[in-house]
């Protein structure tokens, strides 16, 4: 009987430490699904802002998807590289912002052809139109290239108002941004690289624009010539190349930054915006509010970034026309 009532304490802490054993596992277990359940999230919301902003095969419009594998162009060999000529979001996207400069310098060009033969003055969009026009042909183009600038203004005009137009169309409903792709503001920035430097030797001679690379002063002694005759090349190459490589990273940042500020507001209504959940007006209408505020912000970019890398191609073509 002693035995029996003694044995009773020893099975009750021996049961107590099976539960509690049972309890540690279960937690560990629940901890360790919940921590797999939080990394598919965080992977899934990334998929989620990757998509909306990488390039793809099809458009979506969130009721119905345009599938654009069915167009099919057959990829360029030049050099052992593959050039892909598929017709992608991104490529729509540029070829409706073409269309739209185009129709814009149209309009803009009829108009002025009106006003040259005495018609009424025009106004309303293509009032602001010519605004626009005047102002990236006297205060862009002219003021920062100087003397031939004129010859430059239709580029710089059509740089400006094609990089605004694919800003702008990246914030319309299922929308893209085409400049929110590296490729594409690479190959702007590689169009206007050739332009300045062209620009260059068309102004310079062949022996001038040389010299903006082989950039030695005059009167220095042999052995200091022979120092910088193999320290300039190299540095002024690089000083080239960095300045497109700025053109291309600059409007890429920007344009693809933002999308990611309004991609991530907006998620936070589905991590925490639940209708019946406390707190649901909080976590539905402030990351509403929020994103609208930045939404408005982004177009203000559109047009900033839009002008800036226009003034910077300008400044970049008076530079090395003007280079002594």
């Amino acid at each position: 009987m002693t035995d029996l009532i003694g044995g009773l304490p020893r099975a009750g802490l021996d049961l107590v430490g099976r539960v509690q054993e049972a309890a540690a596992q279960a937690g560990a277990r629940a901890a360790q699904a919940g921590a797999q359940a939080a990394s598919g999230g965080s992977k899934l919301s990334t998929q989620e802002l990757v998509h909306h902003l990488a390039d793809s095969r099809s458009i979506d419009f969130g009721f119905a998807s345009l599938d654009l594998s069915g167009v099919s162009i057959p990829p360029i060999h030049v050099a052992g590289v593959t050039i892909d000529l598929s017709i992608t979001k991104h490529v729509i996207f540029l070829i409706l912002a073409t269309i739209l400069t185009i129709l814009t310098m149209w309009l803009a060009a009829r108009a002025a052809r009106r006003l040259e033969e005495g018609e009424e003055a025009p106004g309303g969009l293509l009032n602001m139109i010519e605004a626009f026009y005047l102002f990236l042909r006297d205060d862009v183009a002219m003021a920062n290239i100087g003397r031939g600038g004129e010859t430059y203004v239709p580029y710089v005009v059509t740089l400006f108002f094609f990089i605004l137009y694919c800003n702008l169309l990246g914030l319309v409903p299922w929308g893209a941004s085409a400049t929110a792709n590296i490729s594409v503001t690479g190959a702007l920035a590689i169009v206007s690289m050739f332009v300045i430097e062209v620009s260059g030797w068309r102004a310079l001679g062949p022996k001038g624009y040389m010299k903006t690379i082989f950039a030695i002063p005059e009167g220095l002694n042999p052995v200091m010539t022979g120092v910088m005759f193999i320290v300039m090349p190299p540095v002024e190459l690089l000083s080239k190349l960095t300045r497109i490589f700025a053109l291309a990273v600059r409007l890429f940042a920007n344009m693809a930054s933002g999308h990611f500020v309004i991609l991530a507001m907006l998620g936070l209504i589905l991590t925490y915006g639940g209708f019946a959940a406390p707190g649901a007006i909080t976590a539905i209408v402030g990351p509403l509010a929020l994103s609208l505020f930045v939404m408005f912000v982004e177009i203000f970019v559109a047009f900033l970034q839009a002008y800036i890398f226009a003034t910077l191609t300008a400044v970049f073509i008076g530079l090395i026309r003007h280079a002594h």
